[in-house]
């Protein structure tokens, strides 16, 4: 359980750093303040809450969503590398390109959302789906908003959203979890 609350940790954060970043101009300040503090209260509480599972107990070994021996290494550390590689070469040649500035994030959820997709056939897990196609969508959203009067609200759809989105599937997995360690 550990391996995989630690890929829901870093899922998590990266959900509240997506909206800590990026709630900001054209929104409201009221709003982007308020959409922050959401965040960091939601990611605290699914730490508590997978903190919570893990004294209640191992969940059952049994189904779809049955613990893998290794969850990080072979093709796990291959998909990342790509990932790694095309973030930062797409954001290179974006700049390169003369591309809005706002269109990091969305290539950077793009990203993301593709790895989580890649990720998904690795761990067996349909559940990542979901947020993958999710920030699939927002990044590529928002890189097609990028070449619009819309640009300015490319880091609320392909940031907030896609945060909003990380923070959603952290919270399925995290409750899933918490559940299949209700004792009887």
């Amino acid at each position: 359980m550990l391996q995989r609350m630690s890929g829901v940790f870093i899922g998590a954060l990266f959900g509240t750093i997506f909206v800590v970043a990026n709630a900001h101009d054209p929104l409201n300040p009221a709003i982007g303040i308020a959409l922050r503090v959401l965040a960091v209260l939601t990611f605290a509480g699914l730490l508590t809450l997978a903190l919570r599972a893990g004294r209640r107990g191992q969940p059952a070994p049994d189904g779809p969503e049955a613990p893998q021996a290794d969850w990080f290494r072979g093709k796990f550390a291959f998909v990342v590398g790509a990932e790694a590689v095309l973030l930062i070469g797409g954001n290179l040649a974006l700049r390169a390109a003369g591309a809005p500035e706002q269109t990091a994030v969305a290539w950077i959820a793009l990203i993301v959302g593709l790895h989580f997709i890649a990720l998904m056939a690795v761990w067996k897990r349909r559940s990542i789906a979901v947020p993958g196609a999710a920030l699939t969508a927002l990044g590529a959203t928002g890189l097609g908003m990028a070449a619009t009067s819309a640009v300015a609200w490319v880091p609320f759809v392909s940031g907030v959203l896609s945060g909003v989105a990380l923070l959603g599937g952290c919270a399925y997995a995290i409750t899933h979890t918490y559940r299949s360690t209700a004792r009887p």
